[in-house]
């Protein structure tokens, strides 16, 4: 199977933004985007690349019903010399795969759908910002389209890639943010589907977001549903604690997305000889850790802010600060080493970065 190819004509290509500056996140999208449907009798089929449009849906397709809806998120970089690189591309076709099998959704073919994402970055290559920090971001997504009200798994889906430039994920760039922990709403519960990247979990997530914000915090510090004891997650990011010289992340107990910067920080955090945890970490043991002056740095990790340090957390009603409201060292140097690597400005001792050829 090849993907089909139909370019935009001239007169239809968009404008691409000229000043990288003022991108913002997650609001243009370039000329083209990738589809492919599928259907149970047949599998896969009708792989194009086309000029960029609005999909056409029966009002009773079963993404609007009963929330069969998936997606992975990554970015193509371009470095001053022009060269192109993806970081870790068949991790996130791996993991959407794994969000599929839970969600009762088919699997993609991890090869070939790399092979089109990649037909499909060099032909909008002209929209990928030349310089650091900015870059492409890639969507992925996978959606139910059978058209029918009653419950069962789809028996036809849709799978697309868009694409668009983006700036920093906050407004504030690479600085300290202020999160909020939340014991009035909870994200996902172990046996659920928390640890996919399912829409369903970001509208859960809407809410205490919301409340976070209008108190003046960037992110929700979720705790487990269970015990509301644990922290878990912070926004839509996985997150980091520096407690003495040990840097500690919860564990992958079922209830928390498997980050694929997440996994990068810690095989780059043991690449310098840290102590690395991945456990349990209750939110009364952090807060412990800042009285006493033990918890030197926090820091979320993800696809689209990479690396985005914690300056001060709220809770219970009093906001703590964290390293004197300032990015710590270690953040520092994650996010610079993270950054080269997928720019290919230095040495890439894991195999993560993708080049990418005509």
């Amino acid at each position: 199977m090849q993907p089909r190819i139909t370019k935009a004509s001239p007169d239809a290509m968009k404008p691409k933004p000229t000043d990288v500056s003022k991108l913002g996140f997650g609001q243009i999208f370039t000329d083209h985007f990738f589809t492919m449907k599928y259907h149970i009798n047949k599998g896969w089929y009708d792989p194009v690349i086309e000029p960029y449009r609005s999909l056409k849906l029966d009002p009773a397709s079963m993404c609007f019903h009963y929330a069969q809806e998936i997606f992975e998120s990554l970015k193509a970089y371009k470095n001053q010399n022009g060269m192109v690189y993806l970081f870790r591309p068949a991790d996130n076709f791996h993991r959407m795969n794994a969000s599929a099998r839970r969600l009762c959704m088919p699997e993609v073919d991890v090869d070939f759908t790399l092979r089109c994402l990649k037909n499909l970055v060099l032909l909008d290559n002209d929209w990928i910002p030349k310089a650091t920090g900015p870059a492409l971001y890639i969507r992925a997504v996978m959606i139910a389209t059978e058209p029918a009200v009653s419950v069962h798994p789809s028996n036809e889906y849709l799978f697309y890639i868009i694409m668009g430039p983006v700036g920093a994920y906050y407004p504030q760039g690479f600085n300290p943010t202020k999160i909020y922990v939340t014991r009035e709403y909870v994200r996902a519960v172990r046996g659920g589907i928390g640890a996919c990247k399912a829409a369903g979990n970001y509208a859960a997530s809407l809410k205490a977001g919301e409340a976070a914000s209008k108190m003046g915090y960037s992110q929700v510090l979720w705790l487990d549903a269970l015990e509301l004891k644990y922290v878990e997650e912070v926004g839509t990011s996985n997150i980091f604690f520096l407690i003495g010289d040990e840097l500690i992340t919860p564990n992958l107990s079922g209830s928390i997305l498997p980050g694929i910067t997440r996994d990068s920080v810690i095989k780059m955090a043991k690449l310098w000889n840290m102590k690395v945890s991945e456990r349990p970490l209750s939110i009364d043991e952090i807060m412990s850790a800042q009285s006493k002056g033990n918890l030197k740095e926090a820091f979320a990790s993800g696809t689209a802010a990479i690396i985005s340090p914690i300056g001060q957390i709220f809770y219970e009603g009093k906001e703590y600060v964290v390293n004197d409201g300032k990015t710590g060292t270690v953040s520092k140097k994650l996010y610079n080493e993270l950054l080269q690597i997928q720019y290919g400005e230095k040495e890439d001792l894991f195999g993560w970065r993708v080049p990418l050829t005509e």
